[in-house]
């Protein structure tokens, strides 16, 4: 039977080979980050914070009225009645949950901009009076 060669214990491995391997930590750290504003102090715009609810707000709105002509088609048209009075609903059940979804978000992200400004002030007060 053969016996594996012995793998190089910590002491043995050369110090470049260490540094490479605390750099591609922090580098992959860095980039895996969820949130650029942890790393960059850069302020966002509004757009930026509300583009998302924006558009689902919008879209729902869009599906909702969507919905809201197809049932009014099915009073006007008698040709094709079944399906409007089919797709109708179902339209205007998935608009009116993504407008509702949008709106709820909007307030969500409105809490967390506030909690985010007290949690930078608070990290400001502290490194002011522990670092003098």
């Amino acid at each position: 039977m053969e016996i594996p060669p012995k793998s190089p214990d910590e002491s043995e491995k050369s110090p470049q080979s260490k540094e490479l391997l605390s750099s591609i930590t922090a580098s992959t750290l860095c980039t895996s980050s969820r949130s650029g504003s942890v790393w960059t102090d850069a302020p966002r715009s509004k757009w930026e914070i509300y583009h998302k609810p924006v558009i689902v707000v919008s879209v729902g709105a869009a599906v909702f009225l969507f919905g809201i002509v197809i049932i009014s088609l099915s009073c006007i048209e008698t040709k094709n009645e079944k399906v409007y009075k089919m797709c109708g609903p179902a339209f205007l059940s998935l608009g009116l949950m993504l407008l509702v979804c949008g709106l709820v978000w909007i307030p969500i992200i409105r809490k967390k901009q506030k909690q985010r400004q007290k949690s930078q002030f608070l990290q400001s007060l502290k490194s002011f009076f522990f670092n003098r």
